[in-house]
């Protein structure tokens, strides 16, 4: 193994909320990472802000959408995450606005988390393609999100819900983000990570591109991983909030 270029993942915290756009994304790098922190005893709860009712083409939304919620709940088991939440915003047009900004506020209200897990919400991918719409307005909105559930005066109708302000949220961890400043060894959880994407078997078969979890993932991480100094990494953006 070549000598890590990039600092370990600080795993001093408890509590960590994954928000992402849609089913399939945390699954594709983040979930493995996942796996690690929840064998530690820290609790990891996942939001979604769709139901991913839009990403398979030769399937009806309103057939899709319950499948891939399933498909989430079953890959989330694979890395000991129980807690799965959908936010209902629509498939493939989520607005970055006032109401995302309110729905991720009062979850990370109710959850309280030190740490935000996040996918690339840049305009495009390390390797240079375009990032979709969804993926930007939710990771944006979560960043805002986190200050905002923090103020009590903003968004002041959670207060009459129940939510008391939190400010608690110290790091967002950004996976597939092309600036990464982290890593995270996943050698003793890769397998479940894997499990996880494998899971979402409706999605991948609707791809039809004949992607293999286990290539996939393995060979990412093991790239990573070389330029890391372990056999198996993840990298991630570490931004401070």
């Amino acid at each position: 193994m070549s000598e890590a270029t990039l600092p370990h993942l600080d795993e001093d915290w408890t509590r960590a909320l994954a928000v992402v756009a849609h089913p399939d994304d945390l699954e594709y790098g983040a979930a493995s990472a996942i796996a690690r922190w929840t064998d530690q005893g820290r609790w990891v709860g996942y939001v979604l802000a769709t139901s991913g009712e839009a990403g398979i083409d030769g399937m009806d939304p309103a057939q899709a959408g319950p499948l891939r919620r399933d498909e989430e709940r079953a890959g989330a088991a694979r890395v000991g995450v129980d807690t799965v939440e959908f936010l209902d915003h629509r498939d493939g047009v989520v607005e970055y606005g006032l109401a995302l900004r309110r729905d991720l506020a009062r979850a990370i209200r109710r959850h309280r988390p030190e740490l935000l897990v996040l996918s690339n919400f840049e305009v495009r991918w390390g390797f240079g393609g375009v990032n979709m719409a969804d993926h930007r307005a939710v990771g944006l909105a979560a960043l805002d999100a986190a200050r905002d559930a923090g103020n009590r005066w903003v968004f002041p109708e959670l207060l009459d819900e129940g939510h008391e302000p939190w400010s608690g949220v110290r790091l967002a961890a950004v996976n597939a983000s092309p600036r990464p400043t982290h890593f995270v060894d996943v050698g003793a959880t890769i397998d479940r990570g894997i499990a996880s994407l494998t899971e979402h078997r409706a999605y991948l078969a609707g791809l039809g591109n004949g992607t293999d979890p286990d290539e996939f993932l393995r060979g990412n991480a093991a790239t990573t991983g070389e330029e890391c100094g372990v056999r198996y990494a993840v990298e991630f953006e570490v931004i401070p909030l």
